[in-house]
């Protein structure tokens, strides 16, 4: 029998951002609405956004926008969110996002109880058990991880099902050029950054005997120390300047020779722009990724701003700068491990009605034997 693809649901996208929790669970998330919004879907946010520039940009996008002001654990979430979903689609079938480190193995089984399709974006195992039709973990090393989950869970894990937005799509056939010695760095730590590594980043720049540098340091839009930054690249030795809730992300990381930023969902930008960096790692969820990184030569990790001093930073912004050989071969290496196609992936899934996925078995050879011999396929 052939397959048809259901018709297009609508998606709901619950996800947070604040001085905590970054900006990066809901960017990611747009780019999943934007492949969504593309085939005639649509869509809508219910978040918790301390940011007026996002929610700004998600409206823009022609998406709806729903705001939260209590988030999970806090019990009232769960009931609004499911008011919304049960008042405004009594006889429509729906698809639910969830997005965010907060939201409880209970919340989660709470959703798929009510029989809401749900898609669990996840990014380190952290939870005893996962409630999801679909759950997604877009990071290098995700295959590794032992997700406990429900028995007709789907797993859609690793760089295959990496989320960018469309912006990033128009750079598929960029061809990068790597000089013999890099001069501009782009810095990019985090939408959030409360700890402010942005500013040991450019003191470290300070103490680099460096001719020609030039840097643009990008800010998000829950970042506390904007002002701080701004005068700190203003008596810069070298020529820096601060991009402030950039638009443009994929013009500036084309611009850029090399990049310095946080073991995030950033990380996955900048492979599929093949653009060399150093890694540092702000939170725990983020030392995986930066290890795997570094073991497959995508970046280097220099470790946790906590642990690493100025001169650290320095030392490892030269020898990179320097390192002609390394830049062309993690350029060469980060290109492979993302191709663009994650979002088309991750829709092809939520659309298809009656698809499903198993281990093959030993009873499936005489079929796939009639089916790659068959004159029509």
């Amino acid at each position: 029998s052939r397959f048809q693809k259901a018709e297009l649901m609508h998606l709901y996208i619950r996800s947070d951002a604040d001085e905590k929790i970054g900006v990066g669970h809901i960017m990611r998330c747009i780019a999943l609405a934007q492949a969504w919004k593309d085939r005639g879907g649509e869509v809508t946010f219910i978040s918790h956004c301390e940011s007026e520039t996002l929610k700004e940009r998600i409206q823009s996008e022609g998406f709806s926008y729903i705001t939260l002001y209590n988030v999970c654990p806090d019990s009232s979430d769960l009931k609004k969110t499911l008011s919304i979903l049960k008042n405004e689609n009594t006889d429509q079938k729906i698809w639910f996002v969830l997005d965010g480190y907060h939201f409880t193995t209970e919340y989660q089984k709470t959703i798929r109880d009510e029989g809401i399709r749900l898609l669990v974006i996840d990014d380190m195992n952290h939870l005893s058990h996962y409630h999801a039709d679909i759950l997604l973990n877009q990071n290098i090393h995700a295959p590794d991880l032992k997700y406990l989950c429900d028995g007709d869970t789907t797993l859609l894990l690793g760089t295959r099902y990496v989320l960018l937005r469309r912006e990033f799509l128009k750079y598929q056939d960029f061809k990068r050029q790597i000089p013999d010695k890099a001069k501009n760095i782009l810095v990019t730590l985090g939408g959030a950054d409360p700890d402010n590594v942005t500013m040991q980043v450019i003191q470290a720049l300070e103490i680099m005997d460096v001719e020609g540098l030039e840097g643009i340091i990008v800010i998000g839009g829950t970042n506390p120390s904007l002002e701080i930054i701004h005068q700190a690249a203003r008596n810069s030795r070298h020529n820096l300047s601060v991009e402030y809730d950039v638009k443009n992300m994929p013009e500036l990381m084309a611009w850029a020779d090399m990049a310095v930023a946080a073991g995030g969902s950033t990380c996955w930008e900048l492979a599929f722009m093949a653009l060399p960096s150093l890694i540092m790692v702000l939170a725990d969820n983020q030392f995986a990724v930066a290890k795997f990184l570094h073991d497959r030569g995508l970046s280097i990790n220099i470790g946790s701003f906590k642990d690493v001093d100025l001169t650290d930073i320095a030392t490892a912004l030269c020898d990179l700068i320097k390192d002609n050989a390394k830049r062309k071969e993690m350029a060469k290496i980060a290109k492979s491990f993302v191709d663009g196609k994650g979002r088309e992936r991750i829709v092809n899934m939520l659309q298809c009605d009656d698809l499903f996925l198993r281990k093959a078995i030993i009873e499936d050879c005489e079929l796939l034997w009639k089916w790659v011999n068959d004159p029509e396929a």
